[in-house]
């Protein structure tokens, strides 16, 4: 096999119109998104290995400062009228 595999589409926009780049083996250029990507092959995987696991989605840091936010102004609203009653002035 001595022509090299091309890819079908950018990896990034979708686009068909990719060319080989000069810059390296198994490098491309997208002239729709103007985005160069490197291909490279890694291995094969052997027959028993199990097949990769994807890490689990953790969610992004603004939606859980965002969440605790809302909590805690609805636990300082509910504690506000309460831990007014208990001073003890």
């Amino acid at each position: 096999m001595s022509e090299r595999a091309a890819p079908f589409f950018c990896p990034y926009c979708g686009d068909e119109d990719l060319r080989p780049s000069e810059v390296g083996h198994g490098a491309w250029e997208c002239h729709g998104c103007r985005r160069a990507f490197q291909l490279k092959f890694l291995g094969l995987l052997s027959p028993t290995a199990p097949a990769p696991t994807a890490p689990a989605p953790t969610a992004p840091a603004a939606a859980d400062s965002a969440s605790a936010d809302s909590t805690a102004t609805n636990s300082t609203a509910t504690d506000g009228g309460s831990s007014g009653d208990q001073r003890d002035d």
